[in-house]
């Protein structure tokens, strides 16, 4: 499963694994492919760099990367001055609170205990927290820094060049990835409707040879659905150079979500299972259909907020319902690839499966070509 970019990078297979999870990203790279860490959970530079320490020590000197979220868009006061977590904070109405406390009223969630700080904050959202978890990053040899919501600024891109680090970033449409192209990034990750989390309104099929032709040479990801070594084939024969994965990594055995009633939802799951919702931080994200992004999505709601504000809002609610399990709350971001997660195994075993695949789909192709026994 070898491409230009993939021998560029030395890894045996084009296959890149985002997951939040350092198990799991180091796995990823350990089995040949090429792990990126999700960054935008780590609230503290020393916790991430305890995680990056800890990656440096179980990747067996296999290339890893990290993913980081700058939204276009800066939360800004007057004057372009930028904004702490408590300014922004500050912006939130009150008929929202009270709409998320009326929430978890109706399901029974209970409070977290006296002093307890919520363990899910959506801060790395915020320009200035990714900007100090790159602080961080670059002084790691990570190999590619990712961008999850288009572009990262000039500058950040010219210090990845700097330290011979690859930029990639996210697209949901040909045009956006044009965009990525003039600002001078490396690759692009051609998402598709399919896709878990932060996701655009076309389809992978459609997307994918888009993007290869809008950005041409520039190497094209393919993300989006893609749970198995045959997509992965019909993805390089659409010209992607790589596939990017990400909630296929959710149910193996590497993976810490901290709940087993969210794992066993995951692996119940269907395709049809999941849905759009701007509940979890203001931006379409497709995540686990549940009561309460139906309640987000109910048009007698208030509505979401836009990003950060959204994230920052239901930041301590989704922390209770997580710890709390409420099942009819409890969800993740997912894309329509849940599916096929059907049972929990490690990261080898699905590593095995998707090159089992992928050589299937080759053999067939071959077939039908009349080139039967041709690698």
């Amino acid at each position: 499963m070898q491409t230009q970019l993939s021998k560029k990078l030395g890894i045996e297979h084009a296959i890149f694994g985002f997951t939040p999870f350092p198990a799991v990203a180091a796995a990823i790279s350990r089995a040949g492919g090429f792990g990126v860490l999700g960054a935008v959970r780590y609230t503290a530079p020393d916790d991430l760099a305890r995680d990056l320490d800890w990656m440096q020590e179980h990747v067996d000197g296999a290339p890893y990367g990290l993913d980081v979220v700058m939204p276009a868009k800066k939360a800004e006061g007057p004057n372009h001055q930028k904004l702490t977590e408590a300014d922004v904070e500050a912006m939130i109405p009150e008929g929202h609170r009270q709409f998320v406390r009326d929430t978890l009223a109706k399901h029974g969630v209970p409070e977290l205990a006296e002093g307890e700080a919520s363990g899910w904050r959506i801060t790395g959202w915020m320009e200035q927290v990714a900007r100090s978890q790159l602080d961080v990053a670059f002084g790691y040899p990570i190999k590619l820094l990712a961008n999850a919501l288009g572009s990262p600024p000039a500058d950040v891109i010219q210090r990845a060049h700097d330290h011979d680090v690859l930029v990639a970033a996210l697209a949901g449409s040909a045009r956006h990835a044009r965009k990525h192209a003039d600002a001078g990034i490396d690759i692009v990750v051609a998402q598709g409707y399919e896709a878990g989390g932060h996701t655009g309104e076309i389809a992978s099929m459609v997307l994918t040879p888009e993007a290869v032709d809008a950005v041409a040479p520039l190497p094209v990801l393919a993300a989006g659905g893609i749970g198995s070594g045959e997509q992965i084939a019909a993805a390089l024969a659409l010209g992607a150079q790589g596939v990017w994965l990400g909630s296929l990594w959710l149910t193996t055995t590497e993976a810490d979500l901290h709940s087993r009633a969210l794992t066993g939802k995951l692996l119940a799951a269907g395709s049809g299972d999941t849905v759009r919702s701007r509940a979890l931080t203001g931006k379409p994200a497709r995540q686990l259909r549940t009561e309460w992004t139906d309640a987000w999505d109910d048009p007698a709601g208030p509505g979401t907020l836009p990003m950060p504000l959204q994230g920052l809002l239901v930041a301590e609610a989704v922390s209770r319902i997580q710890k709390y399990e409420v099942d009819p709350l409890l969800g993740t971001p997912v894309g329509q690839i849940v599916g096929r997660m059907t049972s929990e195994r490690p990261v080898q075993a699905v590593f095995d499966d998707l090159t089992r695949g992928f050589e299937r789909a080759v053999d067939r192709i071959n077939r039908i070509a009349g080139r039967s026994g041709q690698s």
